[in-house]
């Protein structure tokens, strides 16, 4: 086995699972994953950083001074840096960052084994965390009192021909699938169709808001180590900066984002569905406790205080998250006095996305000019 994993250049920490009797079969190490806005993704895509980063693995990054795949355009094999421009198509092992899904261009950078897998969120609370985080970027937000304003008279801020800018305010994950925003949502067949595509390219789709449960999940089916999957919340917002929705909203939202609905609620069901097929109801408790207990144990180990602080708080420009709207998105601070080996696995766990990426760039890609931040500068 260990010279099975010297062939393939393998880190011989991926067989760890195996060898220790928690997976049947090898890690999965080609993995896309569709990085959806507003829903937890951003954790996600922490725990796939880490992932590649801990096994050397190769990230298909953005190219150049970008933070993103082309978005909001469809995706092109060319929004991915690669070490030989002119040369031949690279393929990467892990791919993550934000992009509108492209089947064939993705192809053209990943493996043909690589497992698909998204994450999406009830559309009415997506929407109002959009409605925060991009309330100065997205045309239909703009000038808009509130998200129940908005709501009661959507047509008045939303103009259809500014689809692409104004993607993030009305069914935005059917958008970043693929899809058209302002599809059929009438036409039965249509969406049916749409559903039906997903499930063909995806072999799992994750529910933001049983995340704990989808981590357990997702772990059985790549067959990670309990730790590889753990995580602590980023790009999350301090409760002050959540807006609440009214009754009447919330009903408005699910009409205004039908698609959207009609993605979740079939999504939500498959998901319960391949839960209770995969794992039933007795190992999921046990392994969502397990993943809590250990999840608990690294806060203490890693966290200053064990809790989020805010953008004022935290000590540590680096690990200072990336502020937009009217959001407040929380970061942390590390403990005091921890040995390289715990500061160097709790700085990664905490480290915010775009700090992230450029630190996986810099590795990466050491011939080519660092990602710069603007905001820590």
């Amino acid at each position: 086995m260990l010279l099975l994993a010297g062939i393939l250049h393998m880190d011989v920490g991926l067989l760890t699972p195996l060898l220790g009797g928690q997976a049947e079969g090898p890690p999965v190490i080609n993995v896309m994953f569709l990085k959806t806005h507003k829903t937890a993704s951003s954790t996600v895509l922490n725990i796939l950083f880490r992932f590649a980063e801990t096994h050397n693995l190769s990230v298909a990054l953005p190219v150049g001074s970008h933070f993103h795949l082309g978005y909001p355009w469809y995706f092109l094999a060319r929004y991915v840096e690669r070490s030989e421009p002119h040369g031949p198509q690279q393929r990467f092992n892990i791919m993550c960052n934000h992009l509108r899904f492209n089947l064939p261009e993705v192809q053209k950078v990943m493996p043909n084994d690589t497992f698909y897998f998204s994450i999406i969120r009830n559309p009415v609370f997506q929407l109002e965390s959009s409605f925060t985080y991009y309330r100065d970027y997205v045309p239909a937000f703009r000038g808009v009192e509130s998200l129940d304003a908005f709501l009661a008279s959507p047509w008045t801020y939303y103009n259809r021909s500014a689809s692409l800018h104004n993607a993030l305010a009305r069914n935005n994950m059917w958008f970043d699938l693929g899809f058209d925003n302002n599809g059929q949502e009438d036409d039965e067949g249509y969406v049916r169709a749409r559903l039906a595509d997903v499930e063909r390219r995806f072999q799992l789709v994750l529910i933001a808001e049983y995340f704990d449960e989808s981590m357990v999940l997702l772990r059985h089916l790549l067959r990670w180590g309990l730790d590889d999957v753990v995580a602590f919340r980023l790009n999350s917002r301090s409760a002050h900066s959540v807006a609440g929705v009214t009754v009447e909203g919330q009903a408005r939202a699910k009409r205004w984002c039908a698609l959207d609905w009609r993605l979740y609620q079939h999504f939500n069901r498959t998901f319960w569905a391949r839960v209770h097929a995969e794992l039933g109801p007795r190992r999921l408790r046990s392994e969502v406790t397990r993943l809590r207990a250990r999840r608990r144990e690294l806060m203490a180990q890693c966290l200053q205080d064990g809790v989020a602080k805010n953008k004022s708080q935290i000590t540590d420009p680096q690990l200072r998250p990336f502020q937009s709207g009217q959001a407040d998105i929380l970061g942390y601070n590390l403990r005091q006095g921890l040995d390289n080996q715990t500061q160097r696995m709790c700085q990664r766990m905490v480290m915010p996305e775009l700090q992230y990426m450029a630190h996986l760039y810099a590795l990466q890609f050491p011939e080519k000019d660092p990602k710069h931040i603007p905001f820590l500068e």
